[in-house]
């Protein structure tokens, strides 16, 4: 057994060194070699006869399968060469082994071909001559060159060498391809000039839209007699159409898609290709796309009058926290002693060489914010005395809460309507038409609301004497020479003292006009198919705002303004010349009659528009929430907020009570 072994073990040694020697090979063949020769090739390479011979093999190099050669891209210099942009497409005509090179009379339109990632502009590159044959062999070996100087870029330490080869490269190379790169530049230039001006003009929601109108076309091919006899086509379509509306989603710009949206889109587009195959006669497609529109018209035209109805019941409803605050007032009010329910100052109320605003209103919060404003941007509170006239319903609530949060050294005044006792059916033609039946008919019979058109005038406001008194001034101050009417739903961001030293120049009211707006012009207002307004009045002429208005009562009196308004109202019983508001009147009553102010003293749209400028209401001395959308309800413009509550204190007992929050 020893002698055994001992014969062995030299065996074992031998075949252990033959795996050594074995392993050593292949490390050498792998690892070492391919070093040598990189290292050699390399030094070959930076001799310039041999780059020659090499480039000149590059030049005839081709691959198994493609007997095509490489085209050469259009590059943005003639004398440094960068690497090639885009994919380089090549004719699918069957050519011979002579590259093709573009000509520089190509047009635009056959070089701007889609690629599905980037859209990038692809080059066709074609030629005949055999002198643009040896341009494009010499542009092939300065591509080469270049390629591998860009290579030698990345490391840092090589730098110095690089510069060397392209110092060294022969002159002959550039001046042959010159006049061939110069082209190409021209032509590369003004296709990039083009790409720049499509991606500026074309808007955010390309795509977003090009989604949504596939989505129309697959519906359409979806109900035509083709998907019932193509069912494999039906299923791909539906399938694709799920897609794309999983992709758009909620998205309203092309940066809200995900990234797979382009493949998505290209899919369909390829399915509905198939679709425009099996559709031979396009009439069937044109009729459903007819109804289909005709449809969504109409759902539009639904849509958007339930939202007008909708929002209209929102701006008459009261929210629960200004019902809870008024009632509240009122519970305090009455349980004052009645030499607690007086204010003080009652000897300015009369003194015309005050400031006297009038304000005639029921919501307390809006005519708390409108006095508040007022009195904190006066030179001088003491001269400015408030006369407030509101219903019986909010009577003792707004006085209590003004007797317990005076304007400052401002006056205050609440009157209730009930003490305006010359106020009557007999004396007003329109207190007589608002308690008509007709007129109770007009606002609460559901039915007919419905198919009124304007509904914004079948507002229950209008049946409140409370928005006619502004005809009534001067019998409601009698003594006065001047008032500054003020709507309750404005806020005051400058001082109005000014507005009492203007000179009206014999006109009764000064008001802002609204020419600039088209649905402010007497037209929209007053039925002109009536010969009692079509005689009297201009159907393009100027319309001007209520909300802030300088009254010069003397005038007023003078000239008889409420006489004119008694009789058009009488003329308009059965509202056939204009529709119940207050507007359409004033423009009748004060025709001729208006000094217009400069702009910055009143800014309307606050309670619609979401587009007034942010310098307009800056420069503004009162701004107007006119619309349906007011600052106090939940649908207000949230960025005009701000304005109106920093005149609410939220922190009152009553108001966190009432759970009033801004």
């Amino acid at each position: 057994m020893a002698l055994t072994a001992a014969a062995t073990s030299p065996e074992k040694r031998k075949t252990k060194m033959l795996l050594r020697y074995f392993v050593l090979g292949l490390l050498f063949l792998t690892v070492i070699a391919p070093i040598v020769l990189y290292t050699d090739r390399f030094a070959t390479f930076k001799d310039s006869s041999s780059r020659s011979e090499f480039l000149e093999d590059v030049t005839a190099l081709t691959l198994p399968g493609d007997s095509r050669h490489l085209n050469v891209l259009p590059q943005e210099s003639s004398t440094i060469l960068k690497e090639p942009i885009g994919i380089v497409y090549t004719d699918n005509s069957t050519t011979s082994s002579s590259a093709t090179v573009a000509s520089s009379n190509v047009e635009n339109n056959d070089l701007q071909l889609g690629n599905e990632k980037d859209h990038k502009s692809a080059r066709v590159l074609s030629t005949t001559d055999e002198q643009d044959q040896s341009q494009a062999d010499n542009v092939i070996k300065q591509v080469t060159y270049n390629a591998d100087q860009k290579g030698s870029r990345r490391d840092g330490a090589e730098q110095e060498d690089q510069n060397e080869l392209q110092k060294s490269s022969g002159n002959e190379v550039e001046q042959q391809s010159a006049s061939t790169l110069k082209k190409i530049d021209e032509n590369d230039s003004t296709l990039l000039k083009n790409d720049k001006r499509t991606n500026q003009i074309s808007p955010p929601d390309a795509r977003v839209r090009e989604l949504k109108d596939q989505l129309i076309r697959a519906k359409v091919y979806l109900s035509l007699p083709i998907a019932k006899s193509n069912p494999h086509f039906a299923r791909e379509l539906r399938l694709r159409q799920k897609e794309v509306q999983r992709v758009l989603g909620d998205a309203t710009k092309d940066s809200d898609l995900p990234k797979n949206a382009f493949e998505k889109l290209k899919a369909m587009d390829q399915i509905l290709a198939k679709g425009r195959q099996l559709v031979d006669d396009c009439a069937a497609a044109v009729k459903k796309l007819r109804a289909m529109l005709h449809s969504t018209e109409e759902q539009l035209r639904v849509h958007r009058k339930q939202n007008l109805f909708l929002t209209q019941l929102t701006a008459k409803t009261l929210p629960k926290g200004l019902h809870c605050f008024p009632l509240r007032l009122t519970t305090e009010y009455y349980a004052l002693n009645s030499s607690e329910q007086d204010f003080p100052h009652k000897e300015k109320l009369e003194d015309p060489r005050l400031y006297h605003y009038a304000l005639f209103s029921d919501n307390v919060l809006a005519a708390t914010v409108v006095v508040n404003s007022t009195a904190t941007h006066a030179k001088d509170a003491s001269k400015h005395v408030f006369h407030i006239v509101t219903d019986r319903l909010n009577y003792a609530a707004m006085r209590m809460w003004f007797l317990r949060n005076p304007p400052g050294k401002a006056t205050i005044e609440v009157q209730s309507i009930d003490e305006l006792t010359w106020l009557n059916a007999s004396y007003s033609p329109v207190l007589k038409q608002l308690g008509s039946p007709s007129m109770i008919d007009y606002y609460f019979r559901a039915h007919r609301g419905n198919s009124d058109p304007n509904l914004k005038y079948r507002n229950p406001k209008y049946l409140s004497i409370l928005n006619h008194l502004r005809f009534y001034l001067p019998e409601i101050f009698p003594k006065l020479n001047k008032v500054l009417f003020l709507d309750d739903d404005v806020v005051v961001r400058k001082d109005l003292t000014g507005l009492w030293s203007l000179d009206l120049k014999g006109n009764v009211n000064g008001a802002v006009e609204t020419c600039g707006e088209s649905f402010h012009r007497f037209d929209r207002y007053l039925n002109f198919s009536n010969p009692l307004i079509s005689k009297n009045f201009n159907p393009r002429a100027c319309g001007w705002a209520y909300g802030m208005n300088i009254f010069d009562l003397e005038e007023w009196k003078k000239q008889n303004i409420t006489k004119i308004y008694h009789n058009w109202q009488k003329l308009n019983h059965d509202r056939t010349l204009w529709k119940l508001g207050t507007l359409p009147p004033g423009l009748i009553t004060f025709w001729k009659r208006i000094y217009p102010l400069d702009r910055s003293w009143h800014v309307l749209g606050l309670g619609y528009n979401p587009s007034v400028s942010h310098r307009d209401i800056e420069r503004a001395a009162v701004i107007h929430y006119n619309g349906n959308l007011k600052p106090w309800l939940e649908i207000g413009i949230p960025k005009y907020r701000n304005y109106w509550t920093k005149h609410v204190d939220y922190d009152h007992m009553y108001m966190r009570e009432c759970n009033i929050n801004p």
